[in-house]
């Protein structure tokens, strides 16, 4: 009940183009469609004047190789069993 039927849409648009008349709906889907080709345009130019610069490498230390006398407690305790 609360939702509209697909009817009811039908009615909604025939009363939408009595209204405005065939073309000049027409002509308002077509600015529609104009703006949104400008939008994608607009946002393209954007991507394009933002290249961001490349990122600089980060030289570290290498990690540090465990010797051969440590070990970690579990292991101190395996060799003791």
């Amino acid at each position: 009940m609360g939702s509209m039927s697909l009817m009811h849409w039908l009615i909604v648009g025939v009363l939408v183009i009595l209204l405005f008349g065939g073309s000049r709906f027409s002509n308002m889907m077509g600015d529609v469609a104009k703006g949104i080709k400008q939008f994608k345009k607009g946002m393209a130019e954007d991507d394009e004047a933002e290249t961001p610069a490349k990122p600089t490498r980060i030289e570290g230390k290498p990690a540090p190789t465990p010797d051969a006398s440590f070990q970690t407690e579990a292991e101190r305790t395996r060799e003791e069993r």
